[in-house]
């Protein structure tokens, strides 16, 4: 374990059944976990300005509140 957080080193960990694991420091894997977050919240600001824009063309398709929930109670039955 020294190595791994006095070097940055990651080691693959390999059980009988060949499922692997990985062994890395604390500070690699937050950071790799950070990333992961900002990549989710650039998708999502991409995902939002379009949609935005759809807006402002009026590319929309107006909807009661009942049917969206009906909507919404075809994709719980899935």
């Amino acid at each position: 374990m020294d190595e791994v957080n006095n070097n940055s080193k990651i080691i693959i960990i390999t059980r009988k059944n060949n499922k692997k694991s990985i062994l890395m420091p604390m500070e690699k894997y937050n950071g790799i976990m950070e990333e992961q977050r900002r990549l989710k919240n650039i998708e999502y600001l991409r995902d939002l300005d379009e949609s935005i824009q759809q807006i402002e063309n009026g590319k929309v398709v107006p909807k009661t509140l009942e049917e969206l929930q009906k909507l919404a109670a075809c994709f719980e039955n899935e």
